[in-house]
């Protein structure tokens, strides 16, 4: 049966080629929208783990409570024991600790005045112990405009357009002018080594960079982290296996009673990324459902016009005794085969745009100026499995509804116009 319809959806390519069209362009922009917001979640959950919370983050209670202020007088101590042990029992995981802190930028010139002065984000990260993660998790050596990566104590990275905007030269001194552990002012003069950029607006616009131990000196921090991230091997973020590894940690290590002692969060539940991620996924629903309902009035169109023209071959099968039950089903059965010819078709198509976008991707620089949010300035889309079968749903349903709801009209066939339409 299937065979048969299949050749009479080949020789009649007029009941056949508008549905496919349309179930090959719906599909397509299906499997493009899909892989655009799977690439805009991808890229916020990376950059959101990279530069803020990890996979998981560790923090003492009083820190978490408040630390999106960055309260270094709540930092954790002792945390070169703690990074033993936990590197001891969780092995899998990849440890590294860091201290952000903020403050003034000051560039002297040659009598020792400020010659341009702006305020900074900074990150103190392991630059120099041999193996250290940071230079992959930051992506700090292809980040690299000039100059080099730092070697030695004392020399820091300043984000490539923040140096432009000072005007800050390789090899010259930089002073920064913060707040230590315990509310004192902070002074302490670095050599720039080297320029960087991340592609995130909000951290090239004045990131500097340090190495932890040079951090801790500067703000009295001795043996010292704001923070300590944790990062699955494979640098995926998975939601149960982090569950479980915070219920694990914070059952053997934090007391509710203890303010100082550490906490470890999810990073679904320290960054705000738990409504983006549920935002997705009603998202994901809400597209597929628009382009079935959009689909299925096009065809649905579509199959009454289709109809109206198959007149008289439905009445000539009918009026043979061809049940219209077995009518209605061939005509669901043809456009199953249609649909799964859109589908694939309109699949291969919006793979092909959806790599394209994968490796090209769209520069919104322009737009993320002024942005504060940790995006990319390059919005990409991402391939994944899903990609693949996405568009099946809206291929599939639309045709199949569209064709049940336009052949409802055979039942409402009369035997007796039967004859007036054959001798038409």
């Amino acid at each position: 049966m299937i065979k048969f319809l299949a050749k009479g959806l080949l020789r009649d390519r007029s009941r056949s080629l508008f549905p496919v069209l349309i179930t090959t362009s719906g599909v397509m922009l299906t499997v493009v929208v899909f892989s655009w917001i799977n690439g805009f979640v991808s890229d916020s959950i990376s950059t959101t783990a990279r530069f803020d919370t990890g996979h998981v983050r560790i923090m003492s209670r009083a820190y978490a409570q408040d630390s999106d202020q960055i309260p270094n007088d709540l930092a954790l101590l002792g945390v070169d024991s703690l990074m033993e042990n936990i590197k001891s029992e969780y092995p899998a995981m990849i440890w590294t600790p860091r201290i952000r802190f903020g403050g003034l930028l000051d560039i002297p010139d040659e009598k020792g005045e400020t010659r341009a002065q702006g305020p900074f984000v900074g990150f103190g990260v392991d630059l120099l112990s041999e193996g250290t993660p940071e230079l992959n998790i930051l992506n700090l050596e292809k980040g690299i405009v000039k100059g080099k990566l730092p070697t030695r104590r004392g020399e820091v990275l300043i984000s490539d357009e923040f140096a432009r905007r000072l005007g800050v030269n390789l090899g010259e001194t930089a002073t920064i002018i913060s707040s230590t552990m315990y509310g004192g002012m902070a002074l302490s003069n670095f050599t720039v080594a080297g320029t960087v950029r991340f592609g995130i607006s909000a951290i090239d616009r004045s990131a500097m960079i340090a190495d932890i131990d040079d951090v801790r000196e500067a703000l009295n921090m001795e043996n010292g982290a704001g923070e300590i991230l944790g990062f699955f091997p494979d640098f995926f973020y998975a939601h149960p296996q982090a569950e479980e590894l915070v219920s694990d940690f914070n059952i053997h290590y934090s007391d509710s009673e203890d303010e100082f002692s550490p906490v470890m969060g999810t990073l679904k539940e320290q960054s705000g990324m738990a409504d983006i991620i549920d935002l997705v996924g009603s998202m994901y629903s809400v597209i597929i459902v628009f382009f079935i309902v959009v689909m299925s009035i096009v065809l649905w169109n579509a199959g009454l016009m289709g109809s109206l023209r198959r007149f008289g071959e439905i009445g000539v099968r009918l009026a043979m005794g061809e049940t219209k039950g077995h009518v209605y089903r061939s005509m669901l059965g043809e456009s199953l085969l249609i649909g799964a010819a859109g589908s694939v078709f309109g699949t291969i198509l919006g793979l092909g745009l959806a790599f394209l976008l994968q490796e090209k991707g769209i520069p919104i620089a322009g737009m993320m100026k002024n942005a504060s949010m940790l995006f990319s300035n390059v919005m990409r889309a991402k391939v994944s499995l899903g990609s693949y079968f996405i568009g099946l749903i809206p291929g599939l349903a639309a045709t199949f509804l569209g064709t049940s709801v336009a052949g409802l009209g055979i039942y409402r066939r009369q035997t007796s116009q039967l004859f007036k339409e054959l001798e038409a």
